[in-house]
C-alpha cells in the first residue's frame, strides 16, 4: 500500500482531528500516525493486540517489542499508540524552554507532537495513566532528540503524568523471543481441542513433547495441533512456565503449571 502524503498543513491536522486521530479507547481508539503516514528506514509492523482487539500501528522494531510487553502484563489495561500531544500546550512549552517546536519541514507549520505510547493501568483499585516514549539508547546522544523529549517530559509532567524513556536494553531478549512465539497462538479458535487438551494434562507425565505427540495420536489430530494448542494455552495464561528461559518443548510436565499468577507485568511499564 502506499504511504500517503507526509507534509503537514492546518487543513491536514484539521481533517485528522474531525477523524477522531487520538481519540477512542480500546477496540475504538484511532492513532495519531499510521503505518502509511510516515516515512520510514526500519521495519513497520501491523498487529491485533491482545489487550484491545483492534490493529496497533507500531513504527518500528522496537515499539512491536515493547507491545508484545504491555499485552502480557496483567496490569495493564489499554495501550494507545501514537498518541498526540495537545500542540497548544507543547508549543507553550517550547517557548518557555526557548527549544523550536518541531514543524513541518516544508510547510514550515508545527506539527502534532506524540507520545509512543499511552497505557492505562491499574494500581490497586485505581486506573492510572502512563506515558512512554521508546528509542534506541544511541540515540539518546542526539542533542535535537533529546531538545523533543524535554518538551514531552514537561508536557506529561503537567498532566501529572508518569513519562519514561524505554530503550531496548530494558527489554529482556529471551523473555520478548518467547511472546514473539506466542504471538500468532493468542487468536487460536480451537477452543474445544484446547479444553481437551487441558483435561487431559493431569495425566501427563515426562516430556511435554512426547505428551503432544501422544495427544495428537489419540485424537487423530494433525501433526501440530497440540504444539498450537500448548502456545495458546501459554499465551492466555491457563499454563505457565518460566518465561526468563527460552521456551522448550521438551520441558518436563513437571516444569509447567495451571494457573500460576506471573509478576512480569509492571517492569514493562
Amino acid at each position: 500500500m502506499p504511504k500517503r502524503q507526509t507534509g503537514w498543513t492546518e487543513a491536514k491536522i484539521s481533517r485528522y482531528i474531525k477523524e477522531g486521530r487520538g481519540q477512542g479507547e480500546l477496540a475504538l481508539y484511532k492513532p495519531w500516525l499510521t503505518i502509511q503516514d510516515v516515512p520510514s528506514s526500519g521495519r513497520v509492523h501491523r498487529t491485533i493486540g491482545w489487550k484491545t482487539g483492534r490493529e496497533h500501528h507500531l513504527l518500528s522494531d522496537l515499539e512491536f517489542n515493547y507491545l508484545c510487553m504491555c499485552d502480557w502484563a496483567d496490569d495493564v489495561i489499554d495501550i494507545r499508540e501514537q498518541f498526540p500531544l495537545d500542540r497548544d500546550a507543547t508549543f507553550q512549552i517550547a517557548e518557555e524552554l526557548e527549544i523550536q517546536h518541531p514543524k513541518d519541514s516544508k510547510t514550515s507549520t508545527p506539527i502534532v507532537m506524540t507520545t509512543d505510547f499511552l497505557l492505562s493501568v491499574r494500581e490497586g483499585n485505581n486506573l492510572i495513566y502512563k506515558a512512554r516514549t521508546l528509542k534506541l539508547a544511541e540515540d539518546l546522544n542526539n542533542t535535537r532528540i533529546i531538545e523533543k523529549f524535554e518538551i514531552e517530559k514537561l508536557y506529561w509532567e503537567r498532566q501529572g503524568i508518569d513519562w519514561v524513556i524505554v530503550t531496548e536494553e530494558e527489554l529482556s531478549k529471551v523473555f520478548l523471543n518467547n511472546l514473539k512465539f506466542l504471538r500468532d497462538a493468542f487468536y487460536l479458535e480451537e477452543h474445544q481441542q484446547l479444553e481437551l487438551l487441558l483435561s487431559e494434562w493431569c495425566g501427563f507425565e515426562g516430556k511435554l513433547l512426547d505428551n503432544l505427540k501422544a495427544f495428537e495420536r489419540k485424537y487423530n489430530f494433525d501433526t501440530g495441533t497440540s504444539i498450537s494448542l500448548y502456545k495458546s494455552a501459554l499465551a492466555k495464561k491457563l499454563l505457565t512456565v518460566n518465561m526468563n528461559r527460552k521456551i522448550d518443548l521438551n520441558e518436563s510436565i513437571e516444569n509447567i503449571k495451571f494457573l500460576i499468577h506471573h509478576d512480569a507485568s509492571a517492569r514493562w511499564a
